[in-house]
């Protein structure tokens, strides 16, 4: 796991999770206000690095105790009568979905801070990650059997890939151009968030939403990875993984104390 990859490929990877419609009509519509990115964007930031570092770093025992701090808020999150599309926050498809998306950030990110990983790695890497499903609610045998099982599963998934409008106009003023922060704050990260959440997709993604892109910007943008790459070689272990690390002590504090997680 790489902190700041997180924090700069956070953005990217919402998106990604948002373009399966069931995925993005389950955000829009959702009527748990207090985990809303456009309400409370420092609070979702947070609960989102949290579930990363519990599900990547935690013990069995705290991905159980999250997982139930997030199904308290799961179960509000279902389709109404008039929603467009069906969905349900438990469903274990949506879940291996969103767990596939965190995956294949992870993997992109690990590989453009640090060059190709070999065999071994790579195959333990992705073992793991199914726990980004398994701290939900999908069952272990959901999760492809192999990389080669799970690019079959992607390459499956890539035509149901949709924004509608309501959809496509969220994530752009609300996560590319950092809609909920303040003034001041938009001004000073958009143009950087937009060119990294930009550099994360995939191109397919980066279609479906209009976003330009082209050689000189990803030749830039690779440069720029591998440079913070470079320097995360230097750092001890537990500066690679800030802000996570931070994250998780701050969920096993607020257990002790009885607070919610979320």
């Amino acid at each position: 796991m790489a902190g700041p990859a997180a924090l700069l490929g956070g953005p990217a990877n919402v998106i990604m999770q948002l373009s399966l419609p069931p995925v993005g009509r389950g955000v829009v519509e959702s009527s748990v206000e207090s985990g809303r990115y456009s309400l409370h964007p420092r609070k979702r930031t947070r609960t989102t690095l949290t579930y990363l570092a519990v599900a990547m770093l935690g013990t069995d025992d705290e991905r159980a105790a999250y997982r139930e701090a997030t199904n308290t808020s799961h179960r509000h999150v279902r389709s109404g009568p008039d929603s467009p599309v069906r969905y349900n926050a438990f469903d274990p498809d949506l879940q291996r979905w969103v767990a596939a998306c965190l995956y294949r950030g992870a993997a992109d990110s690990l590989t453009l801070l640090f060059g190709s990983m070999d065999d071994e790695f790579a195959d333990e890497l992705y073992r793991e990650s199914s726990r980004f499903g398994t701290t939900l609610q999908m069952p272990p045998q959901m999760w492809p059997r192999d990389r080669a099982a799970f690019a079959e599963y992607w390459e499956s998934q890539l035509p149901k890939i949709s924004f509608d409008e309501e959809v496509k106009a969220y994530l752009l003023s609300q996560v590319v151009d950092l809609g909920p922060y303040r003034r001041r704050e938009r001004l000073a990260f958009r143009a950087v968030n937009r060119f990294f959440t930009t550099g994360f997709l995939p191109q397919h993604f980066r279609d479906e939403l209009g976003l330009d892109w082209g050689p000189r910007r990803q030749r830039a943008f690779e440069l720029i990875m591998r440079g913070i790459g470079a320097i995360m070689r230097l750092l001890p272990p537990r500066w690679r993984l800030y802000p996570l690390d931070r994250h998780l002590r701050d969920m096993r504090r607020r257990r002790a104390l009885g607070k919610p997680l979320v």
